[in-house]
């Protein structure tokens, strides 16, 4: 281990991002007890069939302490667990043979990322990306719409994205293949409009990887 890395690990020892438990291995990304005890998602339970992509996989089901990590990381300030859920999605994009030419992320938009102070997709992102050893890039932008986490309805979510996303520079996806990332799927909504924004942009194909599946 570098020295930068273990004096770092010193004065702020790494902790299990689903319970909060000082981990006792430099290098492990959990505990024991979550590594034995979360919703892991094995095999076609984690995969996800969504509109425009060739599918979307997940390592863990968006319940409990998965739930409660997850609403930590993305609106508590809890930034630095991107490094150990994004190594986690990688490993599941690697379980299930995905490949791609580069990895992007669904952004926020410039308004909640003011208020946020981070975008926690774009973080997994390029977690993701230095464990792959691919290139990660912004490849979209957001308008200002309604938080999909207040919609519950179908419906609703996919109306509420429609027309929320543009493609910022087709030539960065031009006959590559990308992989999404972000912290949950739900409906699928979000990722089908950006993937459909990416093909039509001239992305060949578009895969999507995440931490959690809801529902």
């Amino acid at each position: 281990m570098p020295t930068i890395d273990f004096l770092w690990d010193l004065l702020f020892p790494p902790k299990c991002p689903f319970c909060g438990r000082i981990l006792e291995r430099s290098g492990d990304l959990l505990c024991p007890d979550c590594q034995r005890e979360l919703p892991w998602l094995t095999g076609p339970e984690g995969e996800k069939a969504v509109d425009f992509t060739t599918g979307c996989v997940a390592p863990l089901r968006y319940q409990d302490r998965v739930r409660d990590a997850v609403r930590a990381y993305k609106f508590g300030g809890k930034s630095a667990r991107s490094r150990a859920l994004g190594a986690l999605v990688a490993q599941c994009v690697s379980d299930h043979g995905g490949s791609a030419d580069l990895i992007s992320w669904p952004p926020l938009s410039r308004k909640r990322l003011r208020q946020r102070g981070y975008d926690q997709a774009r973080l997994l992102a390029e977690e993701v990306g230095k464990a792959l050893g691919l290139p990660v890039e912004a490849t979209l932008t957001k308008r200002e719409v309604p938080a999909q986490s207040g919609l519950t309805e179908e419906a609703e979510r996919r109306a509420n994205v429609r027309g929320a996303y543009a493609a910022l520079d087709p030539e960065r996806v031009r006959d590559k293949r990308v992989l999404l990332v972000d912290d949950v799927v739900t409906s699928g909504s979000t990722l089908s409009e950006c993937a459909c924004i990416l093909r039509l942009a001239g992305a060949s194909e578009v895969s999507c990887a995440v931490l959690a599946r809801a529902r």
